[in-house]
């Protein structure tokens, strides 16, 4: 006999409790064929609800919802479905996966390894489940056991199953993208599954969620390497089936292509974000440069050129090529285009700060006043039309403090914050690439990075270059190595220790800017921890 395996890659909307049941008894009204469906880690009610967690409200709920699912059973009897769900007992919280079939709970899963680094927090919130309460169950002469997300990257819940009798595993998941993340699942799965002598289903949440980015990309995998991968950033499902406890799987396995995995993640995370929080449309200040073309790529391919605004707010000091090249761009991607002079308006802070001023020369400040008048404006945009303001600073500023608090720092979400420079680049190289036509006008990808917001000004005035500054974040930041270890691979002593110095410096301003999608295994925010009081020197 063989049973029918189907996995169901959902977007769970976080909180939306009914949506999500009401989304998983369809699927399961539909897919009647199926033996066995297997939705993703804490699925009825999304991932991650950090301290909804607490509230009892959401908990009763949550379970409310599942008892409606338990009863929709019966209109799709002969489905085994797994769902995710958190659970208390008594004073303590699980994160668990209920089987359900034919109107009953048959059994229940709790999550053992419990992530806490990184994005994860679970300790917070969860009790570890025993590792002797295995969940097995036998569908037509196969044994499926089940573990939960992080239960994968250890040994000890996968043999816990296998010595229970399991010889397929099926592992909900709710796991976020970063650059590498696939090539680590699947370094994983080969280590403590396939190798330990079972095959294995993986299904993996979709969407965006805040900070953190669901791809996908499940899979379904035999301790041969035969198997496929479902797509990745978008809801999707693949049937497959076992006999006598094997995947019955032919082809041999093969990656999804991930040249364009980075771009899908950036451009998911916007479109969810926008459209989960309920704005009408995008606002940005368009420069001329690198970073806010590529933001306006990004959220043109989100949510739609006919809902994206562009603002360009020149000064006595914007060149004539960058307005030049913010038009362009804006014409060639089809948005909205305005221009903005802000000197006016400069001229009236000047006034107003005369006296206040008088006896300082110019410094700092006067550029500072350049970036918060254009803040003020995109913020009124953004008040005024229920437009989301897309900020479009990248990594290699955010860390080293290059912009302004309550200027080009503001907005509601930061697409590229955990992009470096140099990275930011190159993903504007590869957009044209696979275009019929270039998307960027050629200045803006070759011309030398500048703020403009004073004569003849560069980046390269304040900062390294930006590849040797790239590095040196990547070592210091995602490699926590000290100035001495990253001195010793090649780098200038004084630009090492001024980089560092900056990036500590610079904790306030990040502490206050907005969220943006984690691409990194470390970006600010989530992933980085660290006091903004802080005297300790490398």
């Amino acid at each position: 006999m063989k049973a029918k395996v189907t996995l169901f890659q959902m977007k769970s909307v976080l909180g939306d409790l009914d949506g999500n049941k009401k989304k998983i008894i369809n699927f399961c009204l539909s897919h009647q064929d199926s033996d066995v469906i297997v939705t993703p880690e804490l699925s009825i009610c999304g991932y991650p609800p950090e301290d909804l967690i607490f509230h009892t409200s959401f908990l009763q709920q949550i379970q409310e919802k599942v008892n409606e699912i338990i009863e929709a059973s019966l209109q799709f009897p002969t489905v085994h479905l797994l769902i995710g769900l958190p659970v208390k007992e008594e004073e303590k919280i699980f994160n668990c996966a209920y089987l359900v079939k034919n109107g009953k709970l048959q059994g229940v899963y709790r999550k053992h390894n419990l992530p806490n680094y990184g994005v994860f927090d679970e300790n917070r919130y969860f009790e570890p489940g025993d590792i002797k309460n295995t969940l097995v169950f036998e569908v037509k002469g196969t044994l499926f056991g089940v573990n939960i997300c992080e239960d994968l990257w250890h040994t000890d819940a996968p043999m816990a199953a296998k010595n229970a009798g399991a010889q397929v595993l099926l592992v909900p998941n709710a796991s976020p993208f970063e650059r590498t993340k696939q090539d680590q699942r699947y370094s994983s799965a080969r280590k403590n599954v396939l190798d330990q002598g079972m095959d294995l289903v993986y299904v993996n949440s979709v969407g965006a969620q805040d900070e953190i980015v669901f791809d996908g990309f499940s899979f379904a995998i035999t301790k041969e390497n035969k198997g496929n991968e479902l797509p990745g950033f978008k809801e999707s499902e693949l049937t497959v089936e076992t006999a006598q406890g094997r995947l019955l799987l032919t082809e041999d396995f093969k990656k999804s292509n991930r040249l364009s995995a980075l771009y899908s993640a950036l451009v998911l995370s916007f479109k969810d974000y926008a459209e989960h929080n309920g704005f009408k449309g995008v606002v940005l200040g368009l420069s001329g440069g690198v970073d806010s073309a590529l933001v306006l790529k990004i959220t043109v391919d989100a949510v739609g050129a006919d809902k994206v605004e562009a603002v360009m707010m020149p000064s006595r000091y914007t060149s004539h090529m960058s307005l030049k090249d913010a038009e362009e761009l804006a014409e060639s991607l089809h948005v909205k285009y305005k221009i903005i002079p802000i000197w006016p308006l400069y001229e009236a802070f000047e006034s107003a700060l005369e006296e206040e001023f008088k006896g300082y020369g110019q410094d700092v400040t006067e550029e500072n006043l350049q970036a918060r008048i254009r803040a003020v404006l995109l913020m009124a945009i953004s008040n005024k039309k229920n437009y989301l303001l897309a900020t479009t600073g990248n990594k290699s500023e955010m860390a080293v403090g290059y912009s302004t608090l309550y200027g080009d720092l503001a907005g509601g979400f930061a697409v590229i914050k955990d992009l470096y420079k140099t990275e930011v680049y190159d993903l504007c190289h590869w957009l044209d690439s696979i275009s019929e036509k270039k998307v960027f006008p050629e200045n803006i990808l070759t011309r030398a990075p500048s703020a403009e917001l004073r004569d003849n000004q560069k980046d390269q005035d304040s900062l390294p270059d930006y590849a040797i500054l790239d590095a040196i974040l990547k070592l210091y930041i995602e490699q926590k190595l000290g100035a001495d270890k990253i001195i010793e691979k090649g780098f200038d002593e004084k630009t090492v220790k001024k980089v560092i110095s900056m990036v500590k410096r610079a904790e306030y301003k990040r502490r206050q800017g907005p969220i943006g999608p984690k691409m990194s295994n470390v970006a600010f925010g989530r992933d980085w921890r660290y006091p903004i009081t802080n005297k300790f020197k490398e």
